[in-house]
């Protein structure tokens, strides 16, 4: 038997527990521990996972708050400090020490600096990066560290802001910029040697684009563009795309996937839930580069995860399609967000969902090399929730 730990924020007072076992295929609700209001997202410490962060978005300013997660898997609330913003949507730690907060009711984010040695603790002076939209919309919605830059989506802006540091500890200013088509609304984001997957929200759409070598402000053509719409909807049914992940490959799960979480929005629900879009991305390279062909499912090493060490300088020379493997439908609505599990623990084999309106909590077994999931437990002691961690 084993049992996995996964946390969960959401629009509440409380970040839920919840332990998965494996063996009997039931997902228990055993703790609720007291936070900030709104502890929307949530978010782990690469290198201890006794270490949690949460955003609480709140109006007209929220905070950031760190926890110490116990051995039972209750938190114990240490710091918290404010993220000079409107309702911080996301947060995620970088490897300099800092710790994300993008305000989505601002034009800014803050990278705010933990005292040094002493992650649990921030400091207090870390000022806010103004985005320069000179009074146009700007909703910063995602934070992700590539090499020595952090990219930023600004979904009302429409561009992935390129920060660099300027300075100390949790000092950046806005030193570039990857512009998407306007109306998209850009969401989340992840990046896959050395190409960058967006989840645009107004249009529902995953992209896949290069990253120029930084700091500019270049923007290079589009890879691949597909809808992650079911084609069977229902009438009267409004989407908003939200969440991406991308599998990182093992000996079980050998090629990279994309999930792809999708919200009906409109008035007409549909009684299956809002579904899971699978992707691969099947990549060929111009045959005029020294570049070899890659073929996912016989060269699945060679696609890891490399978001520290690629800076995109091949990106441009590559050409490929996004190939939708499956729609998956869940019984939630509206997926704000999931999670996959730990390669580390096998953890991996299984993803979590949750609704941000009404469905509760549904944990899915990766199947077929990830290509498609299974439910194999939920939970709707809690009706919503909208972020998760596996500890």
């Amino acid at each position: 038997m084993v049992n996995f730990t996964i946390l969960a924020g959401g629009f509440s007072s409380f970040i839920a527990t919840y332990i998965f076992d494996t063996n009997s295929s039931t997902l228990s609700l055993t703790q609720q521990s007291t936070t900030g209001d709104n502890p929307s997202w949530i978010a782990s410490h690469p290198q201890n996972s006794s270490i949690l962060y949460a955003t609480n978005e709140d109006s007209p300013v929220g905070s950031l708050q760190s926890f110490l997660v116990n051995t039972d898997g209750s938190l114990t609330l240490v710091d918290t400090v404010t993220s000079r913003g409107n309702g911080p949507t996301f947060t995620n730690p970088l490897s300099t020490g800092e710790v994300t907060a993008m305000n989505f009711g601002s034009p800014n984010c803050s990278l705010v600096a933990t005292l040094p040695d002493d992650p649990l603790h921030f400091q207090t002076d870390s000022p806010a990066v103004e985005f320069p939209v000179n009074g146009g919309p700007s909703n910063p919605h995602m934070s992700l560290e590539h090499g020595d830059e952090v990219l930023v989506t600004d979904l009302g802006a429409d561009k992935i802001w390129r920060l660099g540091r300027d300075g100390p500890a949790g000092h950046f200013k806005v030193q570039g910029q990857i512009d998407v088509a306007p109306g998209n609304g850009p969401r989340h984001m992840a990046i896959l040697d050395g190409i960058l997957f967006v989840v645009n929200e107004l249009t529902s759409t995953l992209i896949a684009l290069p990253i120029p070598s930084g700091p500019n402000g270049t923007t290079l053509p589009l890879i691949a563009n597909v809808s992650t719409i079911p084609e069977d909807f229902a009438d009267k049914s409004t989407f908003a795309v939200a969440e991406i992940l991308i599998s990182t490959p093992t000996e079980q799960f050998p090629n990279p996937l994309i999930y792809v979480s999708n919200r009906n929005t409109g008035t007409n629900l549909d009684p299956r839930g809002d579904s899971i879009a699978i992707f691969e991305f099947q990549q060929s390279c111009d045959t005029n580069t020294t570049s070899p062909s890659l073929s996912p499912r016989t060269h699945a090493r060679q696609w890891q995860t490399r978001q520290d060490d690629s800076d995109g300088s091949s990106a441009s020379d590559v050409s490929g399609e996004l190939v939708l493997l499956a729609q998956v439908f869940t019984g939630l609505q509206q997926i704000r967000s999931m999670a996959l599990g730990r390669v580390e623990d096998g953890s991996d084999e299984y993803l979590i969902a949750g609704a941000n309106v009404d469905g509760g909590v549904a944990m899915f077994q990766r199947v077929d090399g990830g290509r498609n999931l299974t439910l194999v437990a939920r939970n709707t002691e809690i009706a919503n929730r909208t972020s998760f961690v596996f500890v």
